[in-house]
């Protein structure tokens, strides 16, 4: 059964001497709003470390990950899976399937693939597969406080050049001789920030979770990834980056008719601002006393912040609910 409530959350990570997400139009430098000097991580760069522990915790194959195998993956062809769906529903993995067969490969897809149920797909690039639209989507994250993004030279004690007529190893050694010893290593750039604290604002509906079959299980599923992703992918780039929060918001309902109530817990009770929006039920602040003592006046690491939760400004048919351990369980605030 797919979930019956609608949920928004508040997901809080940080990056520490790191790159949380490089823009490519800005030679990989991390994002920021250039109005205001906050820094971005895009819904993408978040959806791909989901899919990644996913993909981690159920493996490759789909055929054994499944339920809960990875549809968009490195370096793949996603029409392979798209043909393989009108193959296993008696389609046409050919292309030109009637609205029948694409629905039918359309719900096979959502059947074995998490990232189908959860994110939605655009499965109209080879044999057609329709398109889903997906329950659980994300904002760009953005920093508390504007970032200051560095560029630090290193040096390569190496260098990787193609060598013209060098076919062998021996060919390339025998260059190397040839060569003057600082020629042998070459200078490089490292983009990163010191530190910075991000918010996402993360938004699920149950009315579209019915078109996908997104259920309890998967819900709990993207809860784990959320709160160990960053633990399963470590590199020099990305510095030291943790969840440090995240906070639930499940809409139940305030009627007294049980019909009434399950269709306003699908539907909701309160405007998604009203719940998400920093300041009013969750508010993060520098602790100034904190950063007094590390003699330091820009914040340097998450103990230079305090996040207050004000229960009193949850509205009526809402309950707010954390994570307090790895696996994806939900504690009631």
């Amino acid at each position: 059964m797919s979930i019956q409530n609608r949920y928004e959350f508040l997901y809080i990570f940080d990056c520490e001497n790191g790159n949380p997400n490089g823009d490519p139009d800005a030679g990989n430098s991390p994002r920021i709003d250039p109005e205001d000097m906050h820094g971005l991580v895009s819904d993408v760069a978040i959806k791909r470390r989901v899919r990644n522990y996913i993909q981690e915790k159920f493996g490759t194959d789909i055929t054994d990950a499944a339920p809960n195998a990875i549809y968009v993956q490195h370096a793949t062809n996603l029409n392979k899976y798209i043909s393989k769906a009108h193959e296993e529903t008696s389609g046409k993995p050919e292309g030109g399937g009637n609205r029948n067969q694409v629905g039918n490969a359309r719900d096979w897809m959502c059947k074995t693939f998490f990232d189908v149920r959860t994110f939605g797909a655009v499965m109209s690039t080879g044999a057609n597969a329709g398109q889903v639209r997906g329950p659980v989507q994300f904002s760009f994250a953005r920093s508390v406080d504007p970032i200051l993004p560095m560029d630090a030279s290193i040096t390569r004690m190496a260098v990787a050049e193609k060598v013209s007529g060098a076919k062998t190893a021996a060919d390339y050694e025998k260059w190397e001789n040839e060569q003057e010893e600082d020629k042998l290593r070459t200078m490089g750039r490292k983009a990163l920030i010191p530190y910075g604290l991000y918010v996402a604002k993360g938004f699920i509906s149950a009315n579209l979770a019915k078109g996908t079959s997104f259920s309890e299980d998967d819900l709990k599923n993207l809860w784990e990834a959320l709160l160990n992703m960053y633990d399963h992918d470590r590199s020099a780039s990305k510095g030291m980056m943790s969840c440090r929060g995240l906070f639930v918001f499940k809409h139940i309902g305030t009627d007294s008719n049980p019909d009434q109530r399950i269709k306003q817990a699908m539907l909701g009770c309160a405007p998604a601002h009203a719940l998400i929006d920093l300041g009013k039920v969750i508010e993060i602040c520098k602790d100034e006393s904190a950063m007094s003592v590390d003699k330091v006046t820009s914040p340097r690491k998450f103990a230079h912040y305090s996040v207050k939760v004000n229960t009193n400004m949850i509205p009526a048919g809402v309950e707010l609910w954390m994570c307090d351990d790895n696996k994806g369980n939900l504690t009631k605030a």
